[in-house]
């Protein structure tokens, strides 16, 4: 079954364009399924070792999921989990290897709707107003706090920014987001200005990197490589913590502040959408719910009969 997983994988990476996240999220769901699986004595062991994935059943499926229902996890895990069970049968029995697939047997739960987190206005300036120290580390600090909310963009898309990819005349950067699928958005002038004090001292970085690459990243860390989504999570927290804002703050949080700004000022549902390289509508539209839920403070503050 690991080597039906493996060719699963280069699947999702050659034909169907996941993104890395995306793709290390399947098949770690995929694994796990296979895991409890051995655990539990649900399918023979040597159908399993000599790829006959054909014992496998809606049976086995449920059971996992009820398994993961005892654990509390959260709906909107398994909806993924589903999600990547389903896809991997399709591959399967593509491959001509299972006759059915079991995972669509199986109903997923309704996934909960969480109203995207957001910071208001004045919290978003503070974080952005801090004082970065005056060397390379900082200014490039600054230019991604500030990228984050001036483009709304995604923190891989961030991290996957080339030296190339930032028009400063057309004030315009070329983002690759999800399925490797290319967007061009618009860049604030304080957010370029902050990228160019960067770039200003961006060999610091260069001087400890041996080999040169032929597409340099934009953003590096204090060893000279390409910054990872995981540094620039630990950086936000850092600059969060300074400023006394006083919740938690992914760098998820500044895309939703972007989106929900432009939102309460008038920009238009389909604008953002492109914007945010959202592929539907409907994922655009959970910021109508923070904005009517923004209204409905509001109203609750200042209507004499908002509390009867």
């Amino acid at each position: 079954m690991e080597k039906a997983i493996e060719e699963f994988g280069a699947y999702l990476a050659t034909e169907r364009n996941l993104s890395p996240h995306t793709l290390r999220g399947y098949l770690a769901d995929v694994r796990q399924f296979r895991q409890y699986l051995e655990e539990n004595g649900l399918v023979p062991l040597d159908a399993l070792e000599r790829g006959r994935l054909e014992a496998i059943d809606h049976v086995a499926v449920r059971s996992f999921l009820s398994s993961l229902y005892r654990r509390k996890v959260r709906k909107v895990t398994i909806v993924r989990k589903i999600a990547a069970l389903r896809t991997f049968f399709n591959y399967l029995l593509r491959e001509g290897r299972v006759r059915v697939n079991p995972a669509e047997m199986v109903q997923a739960p309704k996934a909960e709707k969480y109203l995207p987190t957001f910071l208001p206005v004045e919290e978003m300036f503070s974080l952005l107003n801090l004082k970065f120290a005056d060397d390379a580390a900082g200014s490039r600090d600054r230019a991604m706090l500030e990228l984050f909310y001036s483009s709304g963009m995604r923190v891989s898309e961030l991290t996957g920014l080339n030296l190339g990819d930032i028009d400063f005349g057309q004030r315009l950067v070329k983002v690759r987001g999800k399925g490797k699928k290319e967007r061009i958005v618009p860049v604030g002038e304080q957010a370029l200005r902050s990228v160019q004090q960067y770039m200003a001292g961006r060999n610091e970085f260069l001087q400890k990197q041996q080999a040169s690459e032929a597409d340099p990243p934009l953003f590096l860390s204090r060893s000279g490589r390409r910054i990872t989504p995981r540094s620039v999570a630990r950086i936000v927290d850092q600059y969060v913590l300074q400023s006394g804002i006083g919740k938690k703050v992914s760098p998820h949080t500044l895309r939703h502040s972007f989106a929900t700004h432009l939102l309460d000022a008038g920009a238009d549902l389909r604008a953002i959408q492109e914007l945010l390289g959202h592929a539907n509508l409907s994922t655009t539209q959970k910021y109508t719910s923070v904005s009517v839920a923004k209204l409905m403070e509001i109203y609750d503050q200042a209507h004499p009969k908002a509390k009867g």
